[in-house]
């Protein structure tokens, strides 16, 4: 599965906010680094807790605008139907997400949601 291919399943998966199939299309020690966290989420274990929560949060759509692919990596740039946008950075090896990094803004993705803006963003 080429890198494209990978993140298109991830929206699939997404969209369907299946939890399970979003993390099995990382690596055991997977990376995800988003903007609006602090450190680094390593592993399934971290990457799941943190899918339960923004699903718990609000219902969540990721609309493709574009995918690049160059080598071992995905650019994502999407947006959602509140008018958030954003892109991500998707590193493949052997069919898995090996490192994701993540750029929204926080604030507005609370505000276009309606939710409380927590101190921090996985914070429950």
């Amino acid at each position: 599965m080429t890198p494209k291919e990978l993140v298109r399943e991830f929206i699939e998966r997404f969209n369907q906010a299946d939890i399970n199939g979003l993390v099995n299309l990382y690596a055991p020690d997977a990376l995800n680094d988003q903007v609006v966290f602090s450190e680094p989420l390593k592993g399934k274990e971290a990457i799941s807790s943190m899918f339960e929560l923004e699903f718990s949060r609000a219902q969540m759509v990721c609309i493709e605008e574009h995918i690049y692919e160059c080598g071992d990596t995905a650019i994502l740039q999407w947006r959602d139907p509140l008018g958030l946008r954003g892109c991500g950075f998707f590193q493949v090896k052997d069919d898995k997400i090996v490192h994701q990094k993540g750029y929204f803004d926080q604030l507005s993705f609370f505000k276009a949601q309606g939710l409380h803006i927590p101190e921090n963003y996985l914070d429950a």
